[in-house]
């Protein structure tokens, strides 16, 4: 197992852990944390793994910071329709 793959491991017990706690902010602040630290870390996977595992990983990241994505694919998509509509 490389060291890489630790990290994520470690990454999402922490992102985890974090989600079992209430948070007046719904968690935002550590969400923007969390991506702060998962984006590099995502590289560091795929470059000592391969894109299969990095995949994986984006995909394992993906379902824990579900909310950021959702919102922004909701905010691409209303730039690109040009409305202003929530």
């Amino acid at each position: 197992m490389t060291l890489s793959l630790i990290l994520a491991c470690l990454w999402a017990v922490t992102a985890i852990t974090i989600a079992m706690f209430p948070s007046k902010d719904h968690h935002w602040r550590t969400a923007y944390i969390l991506i702060a630290i998962g984006i590099p870390l995502l590289g560091f996977v795929t470059y000592q793994n391969g894109p299969a595992i990095g995949l994986i990983c984006l995909a394992a990241g993906a379902s824990v910071l579900r909310w950021p994505l959702i919102y922004l694919g909701r905010w691409v998509r209303r730039k690109v329709r040009g409305g202003n509509a929530a």
